[in-house]
């Protein structure tokens, strides 16, 4: 059960982080010239992103929120089998992270039928992207680490 508290409040603290930001981008960088912070280098910029990662599935809200709804479920299914111990807690983290960072997508999705999009590093022209898109591109470097060099095979039999 602590187990179960714990990660609901880390959830919900990374969401409404990430909700937060996109709040504050709307009500500031909407309709607005962008914010430099860095010049040349990095800058708040609103976007509007009606499809995935890179603007790629422009369009396929259904596809993306039911393709987001399945890897929710495995990663409830993951984190529940995952055996709660302190050599399993990197990969707990993570797994909260991508949950958090699909869960914050997810409900813009659904609010908005778009995803707000506010960060830019323009130095080298990146995808405009947001804090719930920081959390799954960490999540998924920690999870490369993890699985190549932290846990054995046998380690992950409760997948």
């Amino acid at each position: 059960m602590k187990k179960i508290i714990g990660s609901v409040f880390t959830s919900i603290m990374l969401l409404f982080f990430d909700q937060y930001t996109k709040f504050m981008a709307v009500l500031y960088l909407k309709d607005q010239r962008p914010i430099e912070l860095i010049k040349d280098v990095f800058e708040l910029r609103y976007l509007e992103n009606r499809g995935a990662a890179f603007g790629s599935l422009q369009g396929k809200q259904l596809f993306l929120l039911v393709i987001t709804g399945v890897v929710l479920i495995f990663l409830i299914y993951a984190y529940l089998k995952m055996p709660f111990q302190r050599r399993y807690y990197p990969l707990g983290f993570t797994v909260i992270l991508l949950f958090a960072g699909a869960i914050g997508n997810m409900i813009d999705r659904i609010s908005h039928k778009y995803v707000v999009d506010f960060l830019y590093f323009k130095l080298i022209d990146f995808p405009i992207f947001n804090v719930a898109d920081c959390y799954v591109t960490i999540a998924a470097i920690l999870l490369i680490i993890l699985i190549l060099f932290v846990y054995k095979d046998e380690e992950l039999q409760f997948l």
